[in-house]
């Protein structure tokens, strides 16, 4: 018997800020840049890839090669992707003496 394998895309489950939200802060925390890019790139494909890509003024064809397996974004498209996307980051220590305090 042959297995029926159906497609699945994560973006039609992400439909809100605020899973959205959640969504990136948790690869945020992996620490994992291949993580993060897909995270960025479901996210924006919830949200209409077009669009996210014409607000972080890049072309939709550059932002679906930077959040792509093999993408490795520039920092002024992870914060243009952000920005478009509505979202800000932040930065906190690790643990105690993680700045070498």
């Amino acid at each position: 018997m042959a297995l029926k394998i159906t497609p699945f895309d994560a973006a039609e489950y992400f439909d809100d800020a605020e899973s959205q939200a959640e969504f990136l802060a948790d690869a945020f925390e992996t620490g994992d840049a291949t993580y993060i890019a897909h995270a960025l790139g479901v996210i924006a494909r919830a949200r209409g890839m077009t669009a996210v890509a014409k607000n972080a003024g890049v072309t939709r064809e550059a932002l679906y090669k930077a959040l792509s397996d093999k993408g490795d974004p520039r920092l002024s498209t992870l914060l243009g992707v952000t920005k478009a996307l509505g979202l800000q980051l932040d930065v906190k220590p690790i643990g105690p003496g993680s700045l070498g305090a």
